[in-house]
C-alpha cells in the first residue's frame, strides 16, 4: 500500500528522519527549512513554517573569543499553534510559548515564553497580542482556501474592497 502525503507531509517526514521532533498537523511550506543540527530542534502541534524559514542552532562566533572553542550551541523549542512568517531566523536556545507568531523577515534571538505573543523585527520583539492583531485585521480577512488558481484569482478580483490599504 502506498501512502500518499502532500509536499508538506514529505518535508515534516523528511526533518523527523533527521532528527527534529515535528508535532502533529505541521505545515512546512519551505522547500528546505534550513538548520545543521536538526536533533536540537523541537516543533510543536499545528504549526506553520513559511518559505525561508532557519533554524540556527549555533554560533560559530566562540571561536574568535573563546579559547578552545568551535560553537555555542542551544535547543531550539517552538510552541503548539505557531506560525514563522516567510525568512524567520531562529537563533540558538530560543524557546517560543505556545500560539505564537512570527512575522516575515524576523530575527528571533531570545525566548519568548508569553503565550499569543506577536513578534517582528531585527531583533524580534514583541508588539502586541494575536487577540490584538486578529481585531485589527479581521474586517479584511477572506478565505480562499480549496479554491484552485482560477477560483482564488476570480474571488480576489471581485473582493478586492477587503483588501488591507485598499481604503
Amino acid at each position: 500500500k502506498i501512502k500518499k502525503w502532500d509536499s508538506s507531509q514529505i518535508r515534516c517526514h523528511h526533518l523527523r528522519r533527521c532528527g527534529t521532533v515535528v508535532g502533529e498537523r505541521c505545515y512546512i511550506f519551505s522547500d528546505f527549512v534550513e538548520t545543521t543540527e536538526p536533533y536540537l530542534v523541537t516543533i510543536g502541534d499545528d504549526v506553520m513554517i513559511a518559505d525561508g524559514v532557519r533554524f540556527a542552532s549555533h554560533d560559530a562566533s566562540a571561536c574568535y573569543y573563546i579559547p578552545g572553542a568551535s560553537d555555542l550551541y542551544g535547543r531550539i523549542n517552538i510552541g503548539n499553534r505557531c506560525f514563522l512568517g516567510m525568512n524567520v531566523l531562529i537563533l540558538p536556545g530560543v524557546t517560543l510559548a505556545d500560539n505564537c507568531i512570527v512575522g516575515a523577515g524576523s530575527v528571533v534571538t531570545k525566548s519568548f515564553i508569553e503565550p499569543g505573543s506577536v513578534i517582528v523585527g531585527n531583533p524580534a520583539r514583541k508588539v502586541c497580542t494575536v487577540e490584538e492583531l486578529r481585531e485589527k485585521n479581521e474586517q479584511y480577512a477572506l478565505n480562499t482556501w480549496g479554491k484552485t488558481y482560477q477560483e482564488k484569482k476570480e474571488f480576489l478580483l471581485i473582493n478586492e474592497d477587503h483588501f488591507k490599504g485598499s481604503r
